[in-house]
């Protein structure tokens, strides 16, 4: 089913989110299907069920191809239950290194802005069974886990902006029509 989004200045956006303690349950089910629903009903790379109105730390993603990013390499679909997310190491290089990059939320709609996060992270959760799982990320995945993991503690992305001369509608923006990805 299809949910509403909530948009930015409902404050049940701002809540932290509560764990999840039963697993493979009808309504866990039920919720991340409404989930997924509504992130593909809306062409959406990730969606926090906060975004929803669920008061649940559960996030999905996922993007194959999708004309929203078109420089985007491939996101697993993913249900994420009570994740933990880390800034990772790799190569010698601290990935604490931070880009910034261009963000769009279905909670703050025909809207864009610069974000800085980290480049690579490490997550870790549950699916929708509990089974646990581990992942690493980097680019435009890193990205999106981290937007959709800030929804659970009530953190939207234009939060998140330093220099606000890079935040605006996307119309206005990017009046020729090429807005880039969020990434």
């Amino acid at each position: 089913m299809i949910r509403e989004v909530l948009k930015m200045g409902d404050a049940r956006l701002l809540r932290v989110a509560e764990p999840v303690t039963e697993f493979d349950t009808p309504e866990l089910h039920a919720l991340v299907q409404d989930m997924l629903d509504t992130m593909k009903s809306l062409n959406g790379a990730g969606l926090a069920a906060p975004q929803i109105g669920v008061n649940q730390r559960v996030v999905i993603f996922g993007v194959e191809t999708n004309q929203r990013y078109p420089d985007a390499k491939p996101v697993p679909y993913t249900v994420l239950i009570n994740p933990i997310v880390e800034p990772m190491f790799k190569m010698g290089m601290a990935a604490e290194f931070m880009e910034e990059g261009w963000e769009g939320c279905l909670s703050v709609p025909g809207m864009r802005g610069v974000v800085e996060r980290y480049f690579a992270v490490q997550y870790r959760g549950f699916d929708q069974f509990g089974k646990e799982f581990e992942r690493e990320a980097s680019g435009f995945h890193a990205r999106v886990v981290q937007h959709e993991c800030d929804h659970l503690d009530g953190v939207l992305y234009p939060m998140r902006i330093r220099d606000f001369t890079r935040f605006g509608f996307t119309d206005v923006l990017f009046p020729d029509g090429n807005a880039p990805a969020d990434d």
